[in-house]
């Protein structure tokens, strides 16, 4: 082949020009704009987080709820969902209530907020919720006020339902 057949060669300095990159003032405009945008971002991306761990607190709670009222029918017996201290947050644990032998333990949600009028919750036997007032459990965040809180209600047949609170008033337990 002829030298005007192929073109240019790879090492010739014309293909060495067409080829030479970024300038440093492109690299730096470049970063700089990412910077604004990462700037920007940051805040937005930390409320997904923390909406994020509701949710995830949230479904502990449900899914607990729901393990107790199958090992209440599947024991046949009395079973317990009680926080390990004060504070719900601070984790929970499902226990048969005879014996105290503890069947599950949830560890402590940090940044959460947990509140219930119970102190623990009670299936019984039949996997109803002993007691008269029906459980409602609202989960929030600790951090920010602006992220929307979610609650675990209980019906009377003692299923746990999840509702997100759609009028930011998490004090009426998700009406």
């Amino acid at each position: 082949m002829t030298h005007s057949a192929m073109g240019q060669h790879a090492c010739s300095p014309v293909a060495w020009q067409r080829a030479r990159g970024f300038t440093i003032i492109e690299m730096m405009t470049t970063l700089a704009v990412l910077a604004i945008l990462a700037t920007i971002a940051a805040p937005s991306l930390s409320n997904l987080v923390r909406d994020q761990r509701v949710k995830t607190a949230t479904f502990d709670v449900y899914a607990s709820l729901v393990f107790a009222r199958s090992e209440a029918i599947k024991r046949n017996a009395d079973i317990d969902v009680a926080p390990s201290g004060a504070d719900w947050a601070a984790g929970w644990e499902v226990r048969v209530q005879s014996d105290g032998t503890v069947l599950k333990r949830q560890d402590a949600l940090p940044g959460m907020s947990i509140a219930t009028p119970a102190g623990a919750v009670t299936y019984r036997r039949d996997g109803r919720i002993s007691g008269g007032a029906v459980p409602i459990l609202v989960v929030k965040s600790a951090e920010s006020n602006s992220i929307t809180a979610r609650c675990v209600l209980i019906d009377l047949s003692g299923r746990p339902n999840i509702k997100v609170d759609t009028n930011q008033d998490a004090s009426d337990g998700c009406q």
